[in-house]
């Protein structure tokens, strides 16, 4: 089907296939979240639909559709074990739209059509809300619109450029009222929540650690926070971000203790020292508890009041519920500091079993190694102990890699002693475990290091890719102390911020080659921008809402404050679109206005006029009536074949100014006091 076939297209064939076009491009950001069927269902349909209106086969009959919904219903249930819910919900809601184009026969169709679209455009902000995603429906919207109006233009071949411009105004114009809506209609808690992220495989920050089952790791180049710092940023080195800490271990996978136990930080226990960091994080959305702060933050982030936070004994700061939506917080962190030398009780610890114990039959060669260690050193000399197994990992021979490859049983003994190579979680694993095999009390800290300024908005950000791993190591005098194995097998990733990346895209790759200063600025204007959709848009939370009203001028702003703004403007909102209809309709066709008061004065004076009369036919009645005095009927009939010259003859360049002398003739008419 070329170009020249569409434009010879009936009308109903064109306005068909650019509504389908339209409803394919409200589905697609949906695509990656519908059941594999589901898509393959509804493109079906749609090209279906699509062969109908341009062959001009007649419609399916009822129960064939009827047939359908109740297989496609069934499969919903089948694969989602519900027909009600946010997953079964969106698939029902996009089969029903394909479903609902088989019977698009007349208008009313198409209006329901219209409804169930725009509906479903709405549910794409359900798995994004993103400025990427706003933009695509903000063209699905103009589109939705432009659907609309045609199906509301006369018969004929309207042009779908008009239409989509005549949208386009339509959205400029409720623009205003969107803004006030946006900035004043009461928020509450979210709505809607993302769904867990299942990233085996992908760089980023997890609540256990699996060593040795990922042959190879893909990176995540996706942010994870940005971070805007009020006071001195610290060095690059010191720039970790505290995440989950990993205690257990069952000889292949690293977990975490269960945080809804997890004791508080015993009183006294943290001492810090220096000048305090302050800063403020734009958290992405993670269904996580955790909120990430710079090591360490004493006190609790100042989060907004829906949530609630504390801190485990871990120094791991956790919200009260999952981080569903952008969250922003500002913090008070300081990078000197000590803990671990007192108990949950208030006692000095003793017991380090959990931090000691290891799983039977795993990594002998490791656990002899840590003998042989132990004995080069004195007896509780964990420093010289830790320095020992660093001195080991900067001189052995060990690499920093995206590929280790697929470990075995003994994941610590392959990597101390055969592959010599792995990312920072194998690192820190085998590290630890040696740590303990060795008699000293030590865990697993995740979280991200490092990150990088972006020099267009200043924010600090630190992406999947920073996603880091290293230890703690427990000693008699300084209780839990931070030790960085992968600083002492590749420093660039910790000191001089060097990192592993992903290799660029087909487009980012060719933008590279012609230049790569070009390609940072353009990643870097990007994602100011998209942090400026996420800090002004997304994170519009309750607070800034009242803080907003508090720069209009109210003291303590309320709910009730809100309504009465919002109230206002719409008040004045609808004061002036009722004022611009009655300017708009007074500026309407001065000559059919003109046309029509003539033809009420005569019927007032008794003349019998069918309607529509032209101004030529109005003159002839005049004419043969006996209603009127004679030099009104001359008057008359010149006025009437002047207006209609105004009308029908090549129009003058003084058009305007014809029309006022025209309106200052009839005035001048003696017409019967009857008229």
């Amino acid at each position: 089907m070329n170009l020249v076939d569409f434009k010879h297209l009936p009308r109903e064939a064109r306005d068909t296939l650019f509504l389908l076009a339209v409803i394919a491009w409200v589905i697609m950001p949906q695509v990656p979240y519908l059941p594999i069927w589901c898509t393959a269902f509804t493109a079906g349909v749609l090209i279906w639909r699509a062969f109908i209106a341009i062959k001009g086969r007649p419609l399916p009959n009822r129960w064939w559709l009827l047939a359908l919904l109740l297989i496609t219903m069934a499969a919903t249930f089948m694969t989602h074990r519900s027909l009600l819910g946010r997953e079964a919900g969106v698939s029902l809601i996009v089969i029903l739209l394909a479903l609902k184009t088989l019977e698009l026969r007349a208008r009313r169709d198409a209006l329901v059509i219209f409804f169930l679209g725009f509906f479903t455009l709405l549910t794409g902000f359900f798995q994004s809300q993103s400025l990427t995603t706003a933009f695509v429906m903000l063209v699905a919207l103009v589109g939705l619109l432009t659907a609309l109006i045609n199906a509301h233009r006369p018969v004929g071949h309207p042009s779908l450029r008009e239409s989509a411009g005549l949208a386009c105004k339509m959205a400029l114009l409720g623009a205003p009222i969107m803004v006030a809506l946006f900035m004043l209609f009461p928020r509450f808690a979210p709505l809607w929540g993302l769904p867990s992220d299942a990233a085996t495989g992908r760089s980023g920050l997890s609540g256990a650690m699996k060593v040795g089952s990922i042959a190879e790791l893909v990176l995540d180049d996706r942010v994870a926070l940005r971070v805007r710092f009020e006071s001195n940023r610290p060095r690059q080195s010191e720039l970790y971000f505290r995440g989950p800490v990993l205690s257990r271990f069952d000889g292949a996978e690293w977990t975490m203790a269960d945080s809804s136990f997890a004791p508080p930080l015993p009183a006294g226990d943290l001492q810090v020292s220096g000048e305090p960091v302050r800063y403020e994080t734009t958290l992405e959305p993670n269904n996580r508890p955790w909120l990430l702060t710079l090591d360490v933050a004493p006190n609790a982030p100042a989060l907004p009041r829906s949530v609630n936070a504390r801190l485990t004994s871990d120094l791991q700061w956790l919200a009260s519920r999952p981080v569903t939506d952008l969250l922003r917080y500002r913090s008070e962190s300081y990078t000197q500091f000590q803990y671990g030398l007192t108990s949950p009780n208030g006692r000095p610890r003793r017991d380090f079993n959990e931090f000691l114990r290891l799983p039977p039959d795993f990594n002998p060669r490791t656990l002899a190694l840590a003998q042989e260690l132990r004995g080069r050193v004195a007896e509780g000399d964990t420093d010289a102990l830790v320095q020992s197994a660093l001195g080991r990992l900067r001189t052995g021979g060990y690499v920093y890699t995206l590929q280790p490859g697929v470990a075995g049983r003994h994941s610590a003994d392959e990597f101390w002693f055969d592959t010599k190579a792995g990312f920072c979680e194998h690192i820190a694993s085998a590290f630890v475990i040696l740590m303990r095999a060795a008699g000293v009390p030590s865990r697993i800290v995740t979280g991200f290091q490092g990150g990088e300024i972006n020099n267009v908005d200043g924010y600090w950000t630190v992406r999947n890719t920073d996603a880091h791993a290293w230890a703690e190591v427990w000693t008699t005098d300084r209780g839990w102390v931070r030790v960085d194995p992968t600083a002492a097998v590749a420093p660039g990733r910790v000191g001089q911020f060097q990192r592993l990346r992903a290799p660029d895209g087909v487009m980012a790759g060719a933008i590279g080659a012609f230049s790569p200063t070009l390609l940072v600025q353009l990643r870097a204007t990007w994602e100011a921008i998209n942090n400026g959709w996420n800090q002004w848009v997304l994170n519009y939370t309750q607070s800034r809402q009242l803080d907003f009203l508090k720069n209009l001028g109210f003291e303590e702003p309320s709910w009730e404050d809100l309504g009465k703004v919002l109230a206002g403007l719409l008040t004045i909102a609808a004061l002036v679109g009722a004022g611009w209809a009655m300017w708009e309709r007074g500026q309407h066709d001065p000559w059919q206005r003109l046309l029509g008061r003539a033809r009420k004065r005569l019927q007032r004076a008794g003349v019998q006029i069918p309607p529509n009369a032209p101004p030529r036919e109005l003159a002839r009645i005049a004419q043969s009536t006996d209603r009127l005095p004679v030099p009104l009927k001359d008057a008359l009939q010149e006025w009437l074949l002047a207006l209609e010259r105004a009308r029908y003859a090549p129009a003058p360049e003084n058009s305007s100014s014809q029309m006022a002398q025209l309106q200052s003739q009839f005035k001048q008419l003696n017409w019967p006091r009857s008229a």
